[in-house]
């Protein structure tokens, strides 16, 4: 159960700040609108440290990412009896906390009438630059490839200092590999605020952009297979 809670809440507060930072440089009427990159690199990087350290304190790894969880148990590095309430926290969490962020700016939601204005599920959720299926799945393989490779030389990443020093990798992967399919890294944190967007009453809501909705799960899932295989085999 202490791994359900803590996963819940920290992918909670992860998708708070970092959805968060979505509404905030894309709603009409919001003191922060604004479309500098580095912003969203720095705010996402500190919505994962944040996350880690509430998840820690509740017992739990902190993974708040299917993608580690998955790539860790099919290793032998986290144990198959725990991923099933560590998937099922971090898809809850992501969810709820998509819906806090629709509840905290629904008078901004209402101000922005279209996508063009700002008002798209690109707030919960991750979209391509340039829309190349092939392409995008790779990217996503490589930003997970690295993020999970880095993330097992980290050791234990709960205490400490150590969530600052994850933060600072997820931001430096948005700042360097996240142009290109804005980083989703984690099937949770796109699929659990993109059903979000599907299913709550957002304002002038648009499409959620289903068809691209497998890029964000299989392609983390993917590279965080190959970075714990590489590690696995290194050691």
């Amino acid at each position: 159960m202490n791994g359900f809670l803590g996963e819940l809440f920290g992918t909670m507060i992860l998708i708070i700040i970092g959805v968060g930072c979505g509404a905030t440089i894309n709603l009409n009427q919001s003191y922060g609108k604004t479309h500098d990159w580095f912003y969203v690199s720095v705010a996402w990087g500190l919505a994962v440290t944040f996350g880690v350290y509430v998840a820690g304190q509740f017992g739990a790894d902190g993974h708040l990412n299917p993608a580690v969880t998955l790539s860790f148990a099919l290793f032998g590095l986290f144990p198959w009896s725990a991923v099933g309430p560590y998937l099922l926290g971090q898809f809850v969490g992501a969810f709820i906390g998509a819906a806090i962020v629709l509840l905290h700016y629904y008078p901004h939601f209402k101000a922005t009438e279209t996508a063009a204005e700002g008002n798209s599920v690109g707030i919960f959720a991750t979209m391509p630059s340039i829309d190349n299926p092939i392409f995008n799945v790779l990217s996503e393989i490589i930003a997970t490839f690295t993020f999970i490779f880095i993330l097992l030389n980290l050791g234990n990443f709960t205490q400490g200092l150590k969530p600052l020093i994850v933060g600072a990798l997820i931001t430096t992967i948005g700042l360097t590999l996240g142009g290109t399919t804005g980083f989703a890294l984690n099937p949770a944190r796109d699929l659990g605020p993109r059903l979000a967007y599907t299913l709550l009453p957002v304002p002038h809501k648009d499409s959620a952009h289903w068809h691209y909705a497998w890029v964000p799960m299989i392609g983390p899932l993917v590279g965080g297979v190959l970075a714990a295989a590489l590690q696995v085999s290194l050691h």
